[in-house]
């Protein structure tokens, strides 16, 4: 290695431009609101339990004809999808005429934890689809679901095909024994149940570290370095901030619940390989016969394009779309190209059937 030269003058620069970024902060600080979240206003239409099912409302009455559902993963708190004014999925679906509905599961505590699987999916998920239909006056509703609710979505359109006109699945792993998914990687070899057994709950803290470790230096680190150069510009903190509660706002994981989806999905991969049960219904993702649109995002470090692409090979529907985002996995409901691009795609593929 040779010799590293200093430019003395662009030195000076760098640290005069850091100190009056810092100066600046501290001004910048002072005067920042209350950091929440949301951008739209919901009803609560159903509750049970911890979970919460809302019904957003637009400037304009909706005019599809098929309600849509989201739902969320267990494992973070579902607002990711309405964050603030501009940057909301909900919010951009509403404004195309779509009829947005919700699920918060809510804060898991220890009555909840012997919840499984099937109280999850043929329990609450059900629960939440007949409300929906019964309110609408519909048989069949459209489906959208997210990262682990997607796995959940498939396994209910599975089970309930007759309940379901239009499946949607963002960043949804389907094959969790790829090469590249470092998730599996830390958890095909995990006692499982030596850890529920002692923990009870997963605490939400420990959850968080294992995601953030995944990537060390950039969330650890570069984020809060990158923090310095936005320290003057009010709307950008707030939007950081915005984004570091959501990330710190998790729920703890029910024990059980937790205990079989590591072995039945990322342990035994028993999505694409057979043999997956929830309660007394085998999944068989060849039921799924309606039309699909599956979304994936090319830079996900979490679910990466390769655990969602099989979807094509393992469901019954001829009606399959996919869409590759320019992306990853938080950046697919926040960023501006997901803006345009995401609620537009999932309107119109839904408005052509």
């Amino acid at each position: 290695m040779g010799p590293i030269h200093i430019d003395p003058q662009r030195a000076v620069a760098e640290l005069t431009t850091f100190n009056q970024k810092l100066a600046a902060g501290l001004k910048t600080l002072r005067s920042l609101d209350e950091v929440d979240y949301g951008a739209t206003p919901r009803e609560a239409i159903y509750r049970e339990d911890k979970l919460v099912l809302y019904r957003f409302r637009g400037e304009t009455s909706p005019t599809a004809k098929t309600p849509l559902l989201i739902v969320y993963a267990l494992v973070n708190r579902p607002y990711m999808v309405d964050l603030q004014h501009d940057r909301s999925l909900v919010r951009n679906l509403l404004a195309r005429g779509e009829d947005v509905y919700l699920i918060d599961w809510g804060y898991p505590d220890l009555s909840d934890r012997y919840l499984t699987l099937d109280d999850y999916i043929n329990g609450y998920i059900r629960r939440c689809v007949e409300a929906v239909a019964k309110r609408c006056n519909v048989e069949k509703i459209n489906l959208l679901g997210i990262c682990q609710g997607g796995a959940f979505s498939l396994c209910y359109a599975s089970i309930h095909p007759q309940t379901i006109r239009n499946l949607i699945t963002m960043v949804t792993p389907v094959d969790f024994h790829t090469p590249d998914n470092m998730l599996s990687h830390w958890t095909r070899g995990m006692d499982v149940d030596l850890f529920v057994d002692t923990l009870g709950n997963v605490p939400a803290d420990l959850m968080n570290w294992c995601y953030l470790t995944l990537k060390p230096v950039r969330l650890f680190q570069q984020k809060y370095v990158g923090l310095v150069d936005i320290l003057d510009n009010k709307e950008e903190v707030e939007n950081f901030l915005r984004m570091e509660k959501w990330i710190f706002d998790s729920p703890d994981q029910a024990g059980e619940a937790f205990r079989q989806f590591i072995k039945d999905f990322y342990q035994a991969n028993k999505l694409v390989n057979g043999g997956l049960r929830i309660g007394e219904s085998e999944v068989n993702l060849r039921n799924i016969t309606m039309p699909v649109l599956n979304i994936f995002a090319e830079q996900d470090h979490l679910v990466p394009p390769s655990a969602s692409r099989p979807l094509q090979q393992h469901i019954g529907t001829q009606d399959y779309t996919e869409l590759a985002f320019k992306g990853g996995h938080i950046g697919i409901y926040v960023s501006g190209r997901a803006q345009r691009e995401v609620p537009a795609a999932i309107h119109d593929w839904l408005a052509a059937r």
